[in-house]
């Protein structure tokens, strides 16, 4: 089936409202194995929007509106829709009364223009909507399903979520199954690696570029449900054999569960010591529910005195090789190393901008040093994130990669482009990169 998304509404062409609904409908669309060929955003201009209609009507199989179901004068979806599709609209005296019911509740008086919401299709059917007062609608002709819900992101994704996608799914005569598999890495280095397993058609897969990372989503049809999932499972073996241990877990929020996950079965603790993140990764594994159990200590130490006071960072080293350098973040692991007892901690340091530039340190020069208490070993990274201006996403970039080094000292997995780190005693001069 193939599909176009049309959301209605002047305040998204004015930008005043950001199009949320366009990026929800495409995943539940691709989920269900249904080809979304087009996606609209057209402002409220009946002309304008019977004219699209009729072009997407053509050309596609189903027509999936948000918006323009209100009671103002300009919410002409339906109507429009609905004259394009040979229908009619009749009063419906049910949705009223719950339109009434809905304005008692919340100490309100319906205005004239409420009725127009109780409008329904004749031919078609409506959508009630448990979640506000404009119900759905729902046309079909010409081998053509328009299928028009509210606007309002909360009351369009339950109708989407307790009428529409049932039905969908039950007119593909299989059982759809997604799982999602995450990468680290920039979208284009990712695809060029795994192409070919892009041009499958079940099951497909589509990738999505993330700050520092990207999702790869792998959907199959089947007859059963374990047919489905075990089509995914073999896909996903697929791209994790290619992209090796880049590809990190599958179905997780991010990076943090997995990192806690893995310390929580491996029976480890961390503590970090963060200064041109700011405490973001300690922050990260503390959104993760339980994360107590592995992590007790974050230390943000943003001023040299910090580092000094809190985890026992020389004031000479960072006199000698600034407070941006190899040496003080190797210092910075194996002082938050000492000070919280955990097995295994980070020590991260860098130029987050926009200014602070050094000569042979551009902004976006970070080192991250990592620390294990099991070995007294570590590895030591300069990342060059400068090609990121905005501090935001250098400081995101730097934490992401804080995070995966904690995964790898975890698992033992080797370190790429690091400096293999044989305790804090090492000489600082051969720490300097």
């Amino acid at each position: 089936m193939t599909a176009e998304i049309i959301c209605v509404g002047t305040e998204l062409l004015l930008g005043d409202i950001v199009n949320t609904n366009a990026q929800f409908l495409s995943r539940e669309l691709a989920e269900l194995g249904i080809s979304v060929l087009h996606q609209h955003v057209i402002g409220d201009n009946p002309d304008r929007l019977r004219e699209l209609v009729c072009q997407a009507k053509a050309r596609s199989e189903l027509l999936v509106f948000s918006g323009g179901l209100g009671p103002t004068q300009d919410d002409l979806t339906k109507e429009t829709v609905a004259q394009a599709f040979g229908d009619t609209l009749r009063f419906d005296e049910e949705e009223w009364q719950k339109i009434l019911s809905f304005f008692a509740r919340t100490g309100r008086t319906p205005t004239p223009n409420n009725r127009k919401q109780a409008l329904v299709p004749t031919h078609g059917h409506k959508l009630p909507n448990t979640h506000g007062t404009a119900p759905g609608a729902w046309f079909e002709a010409d081998g053509c399903i328009a299928v028009l819900m509210p606007g309002v992101p909360r009351e369009m994704k339950a109708m989407w979520a307790e009428q529409v996608r049932p039905v969908l799914l039950a007119r593909q005569n299989c059982t759809i199954h997604s799982k999602t598999l995450r990468v680290l890495g920039g979208e284009s280095s990712i695809a060029s690696k795994v192409a070919p397993l892009f041009e499958c058609e079940n099951p497909t897969a589509a990738i999505y570029c993330k700050t520092g990372e990207s999702e790869i989503r792998v959907t199959a049809r089947a007859a059963s449900q374990d047919e489905a999932e075990a089509a995914c499972d073999a896909r996903i073996a697929e791209f994790r054999r290619i992209l090796g241990p880049n590809a990190y877990d599958v179905d997780v929020p991010g990076l943090e569960y997995t990192v806690v996950r893995i310390l929580r079965e491996k029976g480890l603790h961390a503590a970090t010591a963060e200064s041109c993140t700011g405490g973001m990764v300690a922050q990260m594994l503390t959104n993760v529910p339980g994360s107590s159990e592995v992590f007790g200590y974050g230390f943000v130490t943003y001023s040299e005195n910090a580092k000094s006071r809190l985890i026992g960072v020389d004031p000479e080293l960072i006199q000698q090789y600034n407070v941006v350098s190899g040496p003080v973040a190797a210092a910075m692991a194996y002082g938050a190393l000492r000070a919280s007892g955990a097995e295994l901690a980070i020590g991260i340091t860098g130029l987050a901008g926009p200014g602070g530039a050094l000569p042979d340190k551009p902004v976006g020069t970070v080192y991250l040093a990592g620390a294990d208490a099991r070995s007294g070993k570590g590895w030591l990274r300069r990342l060059t994130l400068g090609g990121y201006q905005e501090r935001g996403i250098i400081r995101t970039r730097a934490a992401l990669y804080a995070l995966d080094l904690l995964r790898h000292m975890a698992l033992e997995l080797p370190v790429e482009e690091a400096l293999p780190l044989s305790g804090s005693d090492m000489p600082a001069d051969s720490l300097v990169l």
